[in-house]
């Protein structure tokens, strides 16, 4: 017999494990003086009712509740399985392995858990008894509250529906149970349960499906390379031997798994002939490699084999998925010295693909010298890494200069195959490397040759100097006075194109244009310790590659790093939901930088709840739709009515809406890129569908009327296209623009230039006149409420880390990639082409885009529709809907317009050809760039 004395000492470590364990041992004192000495007791204290805990913070009593809360439910759940006369601390250990640990999520098992946690119980008694009392909880509308929790830890029982429901229970637990036994005792099979549809008598007959005698047959022998669709069949049989006529009533269940992901399939169950009433047809297509885990279930239970594990291949190395590891548009070498270029052989579907080089297929690099496209051929060698499935070229230049390369596998050009050779002496290179080390600008003298497509009649002296964050170009006065002519940033969308040499400066010529400003030539004898030294800092700046993913990983890296020395500790904001915007305002006004960067833990007044991540993404989530809905704030507006339409600063804005408020919109969305670099659980995107041409302001690239097509559709059908593609001679048009009241009459008449309303636009500057239009409409109208917005982004997140993406790409980066919906895709779409072949195409079509990726959706829709964004209805609300079109080509790219959100989808010989192409098409284009 355990003394008194002992039994306390056990008690007292119980409590002591369980402190620590949540880290709650600080507080020791306060549970010893409100007479807490043992678990048992810690299941009744509400801490918010205890002198004892009163002095605390209010998020150390919300942490210690919160663990109290859980001790309670697992208690009540021991003390549930005790009175079903159940081993207690046996099955609580087996729920809580599947990690359930209440009543509450208990209610909500799956079968396969439950089978799992009873499968030592070969007569299913303790299965049934389980089964019985979740009825009961979910019959009842159960829900265990916390007063429901600590009558039923008093009382010792629960009462769940009264002495009748509980005699029924009793009686068809036994009926129940003396079938189970008989079924178990007869047949001696493991045990097998019978769908709700199953009658009695069928059950002892044997005229139900039993999975133990179901069998699968393959279409194709393993291994198989990915691309292709697979197709498996399943019969089924009774219990009785003969074939089960299987349906969709029939609790059937098709689950195929890659890595944990689970992969969309086709299954079409039964048929009206006597040898396929007992079959399910089952097809997905495969784009992955590597292991596929197929289970099959029918009436909750794994048929014999299930589940199965199948083997697939990556396919044929493809070039247009194949590219260089770090890449950089430029690659500085040193003549005469080898230099290393990684490759990462993929095949189309992204798979780390085998390299087996033939007369065919193999790896090529083809040179030409800039400005004479003189051929070169550099000495190359390759090696190949089979483990890691990477090919490295070493290449070597002997002569000094600027190349363009191009690299290919077979016929086809690699992905990002297409760059610029540097190649610099030695002693540029030290020199190169000095620059690096400098803490202070770097100078070298030019001559400025043409600006804006405009040669100068006499070329200007200037300088240029670069520093790690910019290249500017000065002239100077009286050899004195400086002047600053262009400043570039150090980022992706400055690019260099190398023109040769010119003869009457005896220099190399450039040209500099980052999309901003109009673009420069200058010719220098240093060019190319200019050009190798800006694209060292190039690189240095975005993390060594080019591409977005890696560009991507380094921004995280560096805002996390930026922050590093701010705690994220919690800091509360009361908010109250009927006035979302201003009290979400008024509460974060005066916060510091470091108070932006900690944990928002958010309370809704008049509201209960605990914020314990869910109710601060709410806030994010209803916050940002009132910020950047038309129909919310009112500081941004579509051009247009449809909700579709993206969304751009508004500069119409009522009185009461300050600029501040575009600064506070700013610090938001700067809120969520800082918390989606901390990553797991912090990660928030921006609910938003921003404006193309608001995007590219805020990183600062020029704004021109193509931005029209997807910004304000209907200006760009009505008019752009019209002055584009017509001769305007004779439309009386001027540089001005006319504005207009709600109620049509005209309010005043802006001149886009000077006396613009006196300038006529002709066929030979109606381009200039297009773009003119787009900078007045599109930024001079909002230019403020940009400058505000970025300020509060920009006290998060700087703008050289934003620079480094294009407008595109930061969609990607703030936004993220929507949930799509290929059901909701299919019901809220329109076809344009009725043929058999355009038919079998579509077919083709759903089955690929079935398997896309969330990335791949949303490059799609970018690709339609001109955002990687739906609307808040999803496809539903797409104005005009997503059309597909056929194209009267073959095998050829997919084309889109997005005015129309129209996909033009050609004839193709195979899936497999629509699906490479498909791909190409959605992401050509969106990432890195190039000098050339």
């Amino acid at each position: 017999m355990i003394s008194p004395a002992r039994k306390r000492h056990t008690t007292q470590r119980e409590l002591n494990a369980w402190l620590d364990r949540n880290k709650l041992k600080a507080f020791r004192r306060n549970f010893v003086l409100a007479g807490i000495d043992n678990l048992d007791t810690v299941v009744y204290l509400e801490v918010s009712q205890n002198r004892e805990f009163h002095m605390l913070p209010k998020d150390k009593l919300e942490h210690i509740q919160h663990c109290i809360n859980q001790l309670r439910n697992s208690h009540v759940l021991k003390r549930w399985l005790k009175e079903r006369q159940l081993s207690s601390d046996e099955y609580f250990s087996r729920l809580q392995h599947h990690k359930i640990d209440s009543l509450n999520s208990l209610a909500a098992i799956s079968e396969d858990v439950l089978q799992e946690v009873t499968g030592n119980d070969l007569k299913m008694n303790d299965y049934l008894k389980i089964k019985e009392g979740i009825a009961e909880l979910l019959e009842t509308d159960f829900h265990m509250d916390t007063m429901k929790q600590l009558n039923f830890l008093r009382s010792n029982s629960f009462n769940f529906k009264g002495s009748a429901v509980a005699l029924s229970a009793v009686i068809v637990s036994l009926i129940t149970g003396i079938i189970m036994l008989l079924t178990y005792n007869l047949w001696g099979q493991a045990r097998t349960i019978p769908t709700a549809k199953t009658a009695i008598f069928d059950f002892f007959t044997g005229k139900y499906p039993a999975p133990q005698y179901c069998t699968v047959q393959w279409d194709w022998t393993e291994p198989q390379p990915v691309g292709k669709t697979m197709t498996f069949s399943i019969k089924f049989f009774q219990k009785n031997g003969k074939p089960y006529p299987v349906s969709n009533a029939d609790n059937l269940l098709v689950e195929i798994l890659h890595h944990g992901v689970k992969v969309a399939a086709v299954m079409e169950v039964g048929g009206t002939e006597a040898n396929t009433v007992n079959v399910a047809r089952v097809s997905f297509t495969v784009h992955r490699a590597g292991e596929y885990q197929i289970s099959v279930m029918i009436g909750g239970r794994h048929i014999k084999g299930s589940p199965f594990k199948k083997q697939f291949d990556a396919g044929p190395i493809d070039a247009s998925k194949t590219g260089f590891m770090n890449f950089s548009s430029t690659v500085v070498c040193i003549a005469g010295s080898s230099h290393p270029l990684t490759i990462e052989t993929r095949d189309a579907f992204g798979n780390l693909a085998a390299y087996r080089a033939d007369q065919n297929n193999y790896f090529r690099i083809r040179v030409r010298e800039s400005g004479s496209n003189n051929k070169y051929v550099p000495a190359t060698q390759i090696f190949y890494d089979p483990t890691h499935k990477q090919l490295t070229m070493h290449i070597r230049m002997e002569r000094v200069g600027c190349y363009q390369a191009v690299v290919s596998y077979g016929d086809s050009k690699l992905k990002n195959g297409e760059f610029n050779i540097l190649v610099i002496s030695a002693d540029d290179a030290a020199c190169v490397h000095k620059n690096m080390a400098k803490k202070s600008q770097i100078w070298y003298e030019a001559r400025l040759v043409a600006y804006n497509h405009e040669f100068l009649d006499k070329a200007k002296k200037v300088f240029i100097y670069i520093s790690p964050k910019q290249l500017t170009v000065k002239e100077f006065y009286l050899k004195i006075i400086g002047k600053k002519l262009y400043t570039y940033r150090l980022c992706p969308s400055t690019k260099f194109y190398f023109n040769g040499f010119n003869n009457q400066y005896e220099a190399p010529v450039f040209t500099i244009d980052d999309g901003a400003q109009p673009p420069v030539v200058l010719a220098a004898k240093d060019r190319s310790i200019i050009a190798a030294t800006f694209t060292n800092f190039l690189l240095k700046n975005i993390g060594g590659s080019e591409t977005f993913q890696d560009k991507q990983t380094f921004f995280n890296h560096e805002v996390r790093h930026l922050h590093s020395k701010r705690n994220h500790e919690n800091v509360s904001i009361k908010i109250d939901r009927s006035r979302l915007l201003y009290t979400s305002y008024k509460a974060t006004k005066n916060f510091d930088i470091s108070e932006w960067c900690k944990n928002f833990e958010v309370t809704f007044l008049g509201e209960e709840g605990q914020d314990w991540g869910g109710l601060k993404r709410e806030w994010f989530e209803v916050l940002c739709t009132e910020l950047f809905d038309p129909n919310g704030s009112k500081l941004f507006m579509r051009f247009s009515d449809s909700s579709q339409g993206l969304v751009h600063p508004s500069c119409h804005r009522s009185q009461d809406l300050k600029l501040k408020y575009f600064e506070f919109a700013g610090k938001i969305v700067g809120k969520c890129l800082y918390e989606s670099a901390l990553g797991g659980s912090y990660r928030q995107l921006v609910k938003a569908r921003f404006s193309r041409s608001f995007l590219a302001q805020l990183i600062g690239l020029r704004v021109h009327y193509k931005y029209f097509e997807t910004d304000d559709p209907e200006l760009y059908k009505t008019k752009i296209c019209f002055i584009e593609n017509n001769n305007i001679d004779d439309m009386d048009l001027t540089f001005s623009e006319e504005e207009y009241s709600t109620s049509g009459q005209l309010v005043k008449v802006v001149d886009l230039l000077p006396n613009g309303s006196k300038l006529a636009v002709t066929d030979k500057n109606k381009l200039r006149y297009l773009d003119i239009l787009s900078q007045y409409r599109l930024v001079s109208l909002v230019r403020e409420e940009v400058e505000y917005f970025l300020k509060g982004l920009n006290e998060l997140i700087p703008d050289n880390l934003l620079s480094m993406f294009d407008e595109n790409e930061l969609e990607l980066l703030m936004c993220g990639t929507g949930n799509y919906s290929i059901s909701d895709f299919k019901l809220h779409h329109s076809v344009c082409g009725t043929t058999p072949t355009f038919n079998k195409v579509l077919d083709w079509f759903w089955t690929v885009v079935a398997s896309f990726t969330e990335e791949q959706m949303a490059k799609l829709l970018q690709f339609t529709t001109g955002c990687s964004q739906l609307p808040p209805g999803g496809f539903m609300e797409l104005n005009p809907k997503f059309q597909l079109t056929a194209a009267p080509t073959f095998n050829t790219l997919p084309t889109a317009h997005t005015c129309f959100n129209q996909l033009c989808l050609p004839d193709y010989d195979s899936m497999e050809q629509l699906h490479k192409l498909l791909l190409i098409a959605i992401n050509e284009g969106n990432q890195g760039f190039g000098m050339a």
